[in-house]
């Protein structure tokens, strides 16, 4: 976030002295106001720390005092509130206390002179405790602590989380939820919980990466200017449609089978002969111009889709292939994974086959090589806690890469891809909760193995099966439960969906 710091101070150089803050609070009270919907007679409670964040709060609550709200700011620390946002809300008839109910800290906080002290006791709330008010408020703003926030709250500002969070009233935070690390979407520790999180100038890590991301609620990004002053590249990308269709491998006239590309899948076993057949599912709706199957599943295979090529000879003598995807359902076939990850072509490798490939032989690798583990299967590579994994899913991404210098696709609630050679880290922003079903990874390894072979690099290929298998979840399940064959029937209306948007 330092980036991010520092292209604040650049621009607020240019600019008026607090004319940063006014373009930051008059977005936010904005987007207040749209979610109570009406604002005259509304009760809204901000929490107010010691930063920008809460400086934030109070001119946006100034704003909404001045149409018609009650607004109460609880301030945690009121001998280091935000003078200027302070003054704006008390002379907007805003009312203030102190986060224990202290009436009396917080009357002084701020104020000037005889008047100022006049005026600051003047607008002093009752002494209903700070809980009590969020317990009746209809709007919570949560700008206890910015960006440079790290670990869990104090137990103060933990006290009034809670409240917030047992209270019927909405939550919208400011800039990010208090209590996340805004650089990698940890939480350690009691956090604030929004329904939504405005945010200024650009969306920080930690609203797009779980943990964190499960606390920010939708995300509204308001323009600040510091596009201006922000430079060019990003810890972090999140493609949109329009980035998959020009990534999306589309046949010419001049196109074949072959030319398209073959991927080969080295999958199943007599136990899992179904994993064989969803990652056929996949392959044969990726792009590829043709799929060739290798292993125990081989009828399995035939009946369900009876273009597959298959072989039982291993993946040597299976025929020319621009592509493997090996491990799903694998069971204990170390060697068939080992003759995979020895081969000179774009290796997919995910499920059992992350389990038997031989670190140094994957690391060895000359041709692109793209990992797919969920987070168990990253924390036994790691050897780490799966917990560590969930709550520090970028660094473990990153970790894997730079480890196996490998593309590592790790999936989960947020699905990341991460590039051995560092620079920005992907971030899936397609995908449903219903995608957590048996077999849906099979169906992601097939799919982006498939466009693996037709031509993309093991980054886009990540990125782009992981874009349309988000999306093709959400169009399966339209709110109800799915299958992973449902999924694989829902790529080509994805596929649709993105290329003719």
């Amino acid at each position: 976030m330092e980036t991010v710091r520092t292209a604040e101070r650049e621009l607020m150089a240019r600019l008026p002295d607090g004319a940063l803050m006014q373009r930051a609070a008059a977005g936010l009270a904005a987007a207040c106001a749209d979610l109570l919907g009406r604002v005259y007679g509304s009760r809204v409670v901000l929490l107010v720390g010691s930063g920008d964040n809460g400086g934030d709060a109070l001119y946006a609550g100034a704003r909404l005092a001045r149409r018609g709200a009650g607004v109460t700011a609880v301030l945690l620390a009121p001998e280091r509130a935000h003078a200027g946002g302070l003054g704006a809300l008390r002379r907007a008839a805003g009312r203030v206390v102190g986060a224990g109910g202290d009436a009396g800290a917080a009357a002084s906080a701020g104020a000037t002179g005889t008047a100022a002290s006049v005026a600051s006791v003047a607008s002093v709330a009752s002494s209903a405790s700070a809980e009590e008010l969020i317990a009746r408020a209809d709007l919570v703003v949560d700008g206890i602590v910015g960006i440079g926030g790290k670990g869990g709250l104090r137990p103060d500002a933990e006290a009034l989380a809670a409240a917030a969070g047992r209270a019927r009233a909405a939550v919208v935070a400011v800039d990010l939820p208090s209590g996340v690390d805004a650089d990698t979407g940890e939480v350690r520790g009691a956090a604030v919980r929004a329904d939504l999180t405005v945010t200024f100038g650009t969306h920080k890590p930690g609203l797009l990466i779980d943990p964190a991301r499960e606390y920010a609620g939708s995300v509204r990004l308001v323009d600040i200017g510091l596009g201006e002053v922000l430079p060019d590249g990003a810890e972090l990308e999140a493609l949109q449609h329009a980035d998959v269709a020009r990534l999306l491998p589309v046949p010419t006239g001049e196109s074949d089978k072959y030319r398209r590309g073959v991927v080969g899948i080295a999958a199943g076993s007599d136990r899992y002969p179904g994993a064989a057949v969803l990652a056929v599912s996949g392959a044969l709706r990726g792009g590829a111009g043709a799929v060739r199957y290798v292993g125990p599943a081989g009828d399995a295979v035939i009946a369900r889709f009876p273009e597959t090529l298959v072989s039982d000879r291993g993946p040597h003598k299976a025929g020319r292939v621009q592509a493997w995807v090996v491990g799903p359902g694998a069971g204990e076939d170390a060697g068939t994974v080992a003759e995979v990850v020895a081969a000179d072509v774009p290796v997919l490798i995910d499920a059992d086959g992350l389990r038997l490939a031989d670190a140094d032989a994957v690391r060895a690798r000359t041709a692109p090589t793209l990992m797919t583990p969920h987070a168990g299967e990253a924390a036994a590579l790691l050897g780490v806690a799966r917990e560590e994994v969930e709550h520090g899913r970028l660094a473990a991404a990153r970790e894997l890469a730079a480890r196996y210098d490998a593309t590592v696709l790790l999936k989960g609630s947020t699905t990341l891809v991460a590039d051995p050679a560092g620079g920005a880290v992907r971030v899936n922003p397609t995908g449903t909760a219903w995608l957590a079903t048996a077999g849906s990874g099979d169906v992601l390894s097939g799919l982006a193995g498939s466009l693996l072979a037709a031509g993309l690099s093991a980054l886009d290929a990540g990125s782009v099966g992981a874009y349309l298998h988000g999306l093709a979840g959400r169009f399966a399940a339209d709110g109800a439960p799915v299958g992973a064959h449902d999924v694989a029937d829902a790529i080509r209306r994805a596929w649709r969906d993105v290329y003719l948007d």
